[in-house]
Formats: C-alpha cells, sequence, structure tokens
C-alpha cells in the first residue's frame, strides 16, 4: 500500500535542525540554476522557480528515497526546448505554456507506468547509452550558452551549426560581458574545487546582480534577465487543446526516460551508502505526481538530480522534510525576491550553466569502456566487441548530430541491435582435459589442457535460439569433421534456456552426425534445458544428460 512520506515515520525531532540546513543549502543551489535551467527550455527564468515547490512536497509524499531532490535540469530541460519547439510550431498555444503541458504529459505517463509497475523499462536505457547521451547533450546545451557568454546572437540546429555559428559571430564579442561571464564561470568552478560546501553558484548569480546595479551594465550593452513576476504561479491546467496534447505524447515518452534512469540513478546512488531500499516503481508514481505538480504551476519539467541530491546528502539530510523546507523556502523567494534577479545579467546565468555541465562531460568515461576487449570477443563478434562502447559513440554523436531525441534512440537502437547481434553469436569454446586433476577447462585459456583423442568437448556460452541455432549447429559440425572423431560432447552448464527451434536443430545435428559415425552428448544441463528436450520429445540420447562432462566423455570413449 502506497503510504505518503513514508520517508517521516519514526521522525525525530534532533532531526529537524540537519533537515533545515540541508534544505536551505539545496535552496542557495536550486534558485540559480532553476533560473539558468528555464532558459535552456526557453521559457522565462522565473519558470523554473515555478516548477519547485510542488514537485518537491509532492516527491516528498511519494517518492521511495529520503534523499532525492527533484527539479528542472539540463538534460531534460533541452529534451522539453526540443519536444515543445516541434509541437508549437503547429499550435496557437503560446510556447509557455506547451511547456507546462509537457510537464503534465510526462507526469501522467510516470505516474500511470509506476501503477503498472513499469519500472523495469529504465533498464532499456544502459549505462553507456545515458552516458553518452549526457555527454552530447551537454556538448550541445553549452555550444548553445557559449553565445550569451560572449554577448554574441550565436544560432540554432545541431552542436555542430552553433558552434559554426558562434565562431562567425566571434567578431562582434561585447567583451564586457565575456568578463562577466567568464568571471563568473571562473568563480563557480574555483569554489566547486576549493571551497565546495559553499553555493557557488548563489555567490555568482548575486555579485552579477550587485555588478548590473553598481555599474548600469544593461546601459553599457550587458544583457539581462529583465521583468520577472512577481509572486506565485497560476495553477490550473495549461490552457491546450487535444491537439497539443497529442503532438506532444511521444515526445513525452522520450522525455520519461531520461528523467527517469537519471533519477532512479541518483536515488540509488544515496540509498546503497545508507543501505536503504528504492522501489523502482514507486519512483516512477513520485516522479509522475511531481511532474503533474510542476506543471499544473505554470511549471516545467522536473526530474531527480544527482548534483542536488549530493548537496542535500552531504549537508546532513535525514528525510525528505528537507525537500519541504526548499519548497517553502523557493515560495518566499516567488513571493520577496524575485524582483532581484530582474538585473541579474544573462552572461552569469550561461556561465551558472556551464559550471553546471561541465562535469557531465565526462570523455574518460566513453574512452574507458572501449579498453573493455578481449581477444576472444574480437574473434567472436568482430566490430561488436566493444558494444557498450559503440552504444555510447551512438548515442553522443546522435545528439550532436541528429539532435536530442533522435539521439537518445539512435543509442537505444544501437544498444538493441548490439545485444541481438551478439546473441545471435554465441561464443562455442572447444574444451581440454587439464592434466593432474581431470577438470575441463577452455584450450585457448589453458595451454596446458589436452583435446581428448576421438571426442570432441564444446561449450556454448549463451542460450540457443531460433536467433542462433544455425551458427551453434555450423561450428559443432565444422569441428565434428576433424579426422578421427568418432563423438561430440556438449558443455551445456552455460546454456541458460534452448527453445523449440533449438531442440530441433539439435536433434537433426545428432542425425546428422550419427550417420557419419559420430555420437552427439549431451553434459551438465539446467533444468530448463531438460524440461524443453523432454517436452519437444528429442530424441533418447540428447534427452540422457550426463552429470558430467568427464561422464560424458567416458561413456562416448566406451559406446555405452
Amino acid at each position: 500500500m502506497l503510504r505518503p512520506f513514508s520517508s517521516l515515520r519514526g521522525y525525530r525531532r534532533s532531526w529537524l535542525g540537519p533537515d533545515a540546513l540541508a534544505g536551505a543549502t539545496v535552496w542557495a543551489v536550486l534558485v540559480p540554476e532553476a533560473l539558468a535551467y528555464a532558459t535552456i527550455a526557453g521559457v522565462p527564468p522565473v519558470v523554473g522557480l515555478y516548477a519547485a515547490p510542488a514537485a518537491l512536497i509532492l516527491y516528498a509524499a511519494f517518492g521511495s528515497s529520503r534523499y532525492l531532490v527533484v527539479g528542472p535540469m539540463a538534460a531534460t530541460a533541452a529534451l522539453s526546448a526540443a519536444v515543445v519547439g516541434e509541437a508549437a510550431a503547429g499550435s496557437s498555444a503560446d510556447y509557455t505554456t506547451m511547456t507546462a503541458a509537457l510537464a503534465v504529459m510526462v507526469g501522467v505517463a510516470a505516474l500511470l507506468a509506476g501503477l503498472l509497475r513499469l519500472g523495469f523499462l529504465a533498464g532499456f536505457i544502459s549505462e553507456p547509452v545515458l552516458k553518452g547521451f549526457i555527454v552530447g547533450l551537454a556538448l550541445t546545451i553549452i555550444a548553445g550558452q557559449l553565445p550569451k557568454l560572449f554577448g554574441v546572437e550565436g544560432g540554432s540546429g545541431d552542436f555542430f551549426e552553433k558552434t559554426r555559428a558562434l565562431i562567425g559571430d566571434l567578431g562582434e564579442t561585447s567583451g564586457l560581458t565575456v568578463l562577466i561571464g567568464a568571471g563568473s564561470l571562473v568563480l563557480i568552478l574555483l569554489l566547486k574545487r576549493v571551497a565546495p560546501v559553499v553555493p557557488g553558484s548563489l555567490i555568482a548569480v548575486a555579485l552579477g546582480i550587485a555588478a548590473a546595479v553598481a555599474f548600469d551594465l544593461e546601459d553599457h550593452g550587458v544583457d539581462v534577465v529583465g521583468s520577472i513576476e512577481t509572486g506565485l504561479p497560476s495553477f490550473g491546467f495549461p490552457d491546450v487543446s487535444s491537439g497539443d496534447l497529442g503532438a506532444l505524447a511521444a515526445g513525452s515518452v522520450g522525455v520519461l526516460l531520461v528523467a527517469f534512469a537519471e533519477g532512479l540513478g541518483a536515488a540509488k546512488t544515496y540509498a546503497a551508502r545508507e543501505h536503504d531500499e528504492i522501489d523502482a516503481d514507486r519512483e516512477l508514481i513520485g516522479l509522475g505526481v511531481a511532474g503533474l505538480g510542476a506543471g499544473l504551476s505554470s511549471g516545467m519539467v522536473v526530474n531527480g538530480s544527482l548534483s542536488k541530491t549530493a548537496v542535500n546528502a552531504s549537508a546532513g539530510a535525514r528525510t525528505q522534510l528537507s525537500g519541504v523546507f526548499v519548497a517553502a523556502l523557493t515560495v518566499m523567494t516567488l513571493l520577496f525576491l524575485t524582483g532581484l534577479f530582474e538585473q541579474l545579467p544573462e552572461a552569469v546565468l550561461a556561465g551558472v550553466v556551464i559550471a553546471a555541465l561541465v562535469d557531465l562531460v565526462d570523455i574518460p568515461s566513453p574512452v574507458s569502456l572501449y579498453r573493455v576487449f578481449t581477444r576472444r570477443l574480437g574473434q567472436a563478434y568482430g566490430v561488436a566487441a566493444r558494444p557498450d562502447f559503440i552504444a555510447a559513440v551512438a548515442a553522443m554523436l546522435g545528439v550532436l548530430v541528429f539532435d536530442t531525441l533522435p539521439g537518445l534512440f539512435i543509442g537505444i537502437g544501437a544498444s538493441l541491435l548490439l545485444l541481438l547481434y551478439r546473441s545471435s553469436r554465441p561464443v562455442v569454446t572447444e574444451l581440454g582435459q587439464v592434466p593432474g586433476n581431470g577438470h575441463f577447462a577452455a584450450l585457448d585459456r589453458h595451454t596446458d589442457s589436452l583435446r581428448i583423442p576421438g571426442v570432441t568437448v564444446l561449450r556454448v556460452e549463451g542460450g540457443i535460439y531460433f536467433a542462433n541455432a544455425e551458427r551453434v549447429r555450423s561450428t559443432v559440425r565444422r569441428t565434428a569433421g576433424r579426422e578421427g572423431t568418432t563423438a561430440v560432447v556438449l558443455d551445456a552448464e552455460t546454456v541458460p534456456f534452448v527453445d523449440v527451434g533449438a531442440v530441433r536443430m539439435l536433434d537433426e545435428l545428432a542425425g546428422d552426425l550419427e550417420a557419419r559415425g559420430i555420437r552427439l552428448l549431451l553434459a551438465r544441463d539446467v533444468g530448463q534445458v531438460r524440461e524443453v528436450l523432454g517436452a519437444a520429445d528429442a530424441r533418447a540420447e540428447l534427452r540422457r544428460v550426463y552429470p558430467t562432462v568427464r561422464a560424458a566423455v567416458a561413456a562416448a570413449r566406451t559406446g555405452t
């Protein structure tokens, strides 16, 4: 049964201080980042603040993590811009309203998925795909923020188009804007290194506002945020048509996949440190109600944040009450402090965004995936022997060349295709007997192991089914063709399953080999394999599975 605010059960009065302190610390990080991420989504900065309070409170009520902080994030903000940009082109609704509607759609999709217990879907975005996607997305967002840092017009399109436009506009660079933006970026990165507990983004924003007011930066050509509405947002369902919702539906699923994978990863990271359990289905429900709250509050898409969750945990948070404190402080900001942000230079916001994304440009991670390679994998799979690296690079290049959502699905598609390719080409290893102990080991790994005269021993490393049955057949027939072979023993310990097509193949293979005077014997099968062999009415010799390879070899040599 779903119990709201489960993290507050057994709450102790001594936890109130740490939760309040953590809430204040997270608020100091969330405010400038929410303003900055809203600009990535293409909406007014205050929309980022609108999204936070309801999302924080509703996740605290229904999520399963004690530490996870939800709010606007760079990746989902960029995805929101891509989805809404396409849908808004054919709609009469304004862009900001469509952004709130997308948040509602993502929330509804997440809530339904959670109620239907579809949390396992997070597994369809592998870690390498998500890594590659995030790297490509971070580079694309940075390319879009650099024009604000240089005070130039910039361009739109993919990463390369934005970069080309930036290079073409560099002659119009505003020196004062570069000084403000680059100074903010350096300050944030420096504080992150030497004083990580200090909210560098908030300090940079405060100094940027102070400089803008003191030196009239807007009159000197430095762009500022401009007018921001004071007060709470309007509440209610976004004023969009059913056609608009339909146009947003497909994109909302892609946004949900990224939002859920990123948030679930953050939640699991900190749950593992405290030996807590994370319920993936409840995380979907928590994300769903948070998204609904954000959308119905005129906000934008939200999801779990690893960086703000890290701040929350390191500041001493004990429960989700810290998120409630963050929500209360954000409401106070909307009521009394938004006017301060009107003089915030856009170059400072760009610096905040770039500083947040620098750590995400994790090039060494895909490079490390390239090193995960062995000679045997290369022989078996060729270019596909590095599937994680290929999937990560496909997702990264997909984002850089084709934009965010296409890049995500290119990465997922590449990952699934490589999985199918590898499962269709199982490694079939020849075994030899190790002198002294009688165990059987791979001939190519254990040079001291010896072939059994007249008997070929093979181990199939993977399930045998319709997609790879012919490859297994051809490999067995080829090795059985060696002169003097009288029997082939298949070690089935590493075969987790077979299907009916595989049983038919084995039955036919046994008949073909028998016609050439060669026996086919099975050893060490698992229960599912034995059951399918019997149910599919395989020939008697195949149903007689030997308990060990040694027993099968002995039977082959004695003819029993």
